[in-house]
């Protein structure tokens, strides 16, 4: 028996990187998964994004799994789409218990300021809020409690010092979302629906190099500070944060809401 037998996890930006290795942890521990991804391109961002093939692989690891899986293209900046794929996974999944607000862009660089603001904020938090929106009506309606993880970031919990509107926007979106998560953590309480928080500190995926940090401080070397981890690595796996967030939607934190759980090796304690 899995922790999370017979609930239904719906996770954003789950095409790869830490989207992915969410839908993978929770699926070993029994959920079946609506997983969403824009899988295409985002003006102000420079790294390759998540393609529909990166999608259908994390639908097929799922399935290698022995879980259901209902994997759709959506944009969480567009609410009626999301909304849409949403309810089409519920169609064919059952009601959702679980909810990963995981999208996310990292600070852009290749286009105007007002682009790289309008975009990281419109993703990193407008996204947030529209997957709330989307699930949190659901879960009233079932009427059997739930739980809600947001992705922040270290970023999110303290100023990064580069005033330029890619690193500005998204330091104010990831603050944004604790906020948020702050918020509907009071609402949402006497339904006894929990949401948290995830914060962090650099991971392995393409938003941070794939792992090259000597590539990005050379790009950006006012980061070093806040990419210099207490303990003695440079990055962490995206398994690490889905170990965070698997026990954060599991019975084991029945009583863990509105709170912020950094996964960054000693980066904020450093500080």
């Amino acid at each position: 028996m899995g922790k999370l037998d017979g609930k239904v996890a719906f996770i954003t930006g789950a095409a790869r990187g830490q989207g992915r290795a969410h839908a993978l942890r929770l699926a070993q521990d029994g959920a079946d998964i609506i997983a969403i991804d824009l899988c295409g391109p985002v003006r102000s961002v420079a790294y390759p994004m998540p393609t529909l093939a990166d999608l259908e692989q994390t639908a097929k690891d799922v399935e290698a799994l022995g879980r259901r899986v209902v994997a759709r293209q959506a944009d969480v900046r567009d609410f009626a789409g999301l909304e849409k794929a949403f309810q089409e996974g519920v169609t064919e999944l059952g009601p959702v218990q679980i909810v990963v607000a995981n999208a996310g862009i990292g600070a852009g660089g290749v286009a105007t300021d007002d682009e790289q603001w309008e975009d990281v904020v419109a993703v990193n938090l407008t996204g947030v809020w529209n997957t709330g929106r989307v699930a949190i009506p659901q879960l009233l309606e079932l009427n059997q409690g739930g739980s809600i993880v947001l992705t922040s970031s270290t970023g999110g919990l303290v100023g990064v010092g580069i005033p330029t509107a890619g690193f500005l926007g998204y330091t104010a979106a990831k603050h944004g979302v604790v906020g948020l998560m702050r918020s509907w953590a009071n609402f949402l309480a006497p339904y006894n629906i929990r949401v948290n928080s995830v914060a962090p500190t650099a991971v392995r995926t393409p938003m941070a190099g794939d792992g090259n940090l000597a590539k990005i401080l050379e790009l950006a070397p006012q980061l070093a500070s806040a990419l210099t981890n207490a303990m003695p690595v440079d990055l962490v796996e995206p398994e690490d944060i889905a170990n965070a967030v698997a026990w954060l939607v599991s019975d084991d934190a029945r009583y863990v809401t509105g709170t912020v759980v950094p996964v960054d090796a000693g980066l904020l304690n450093k500080r």
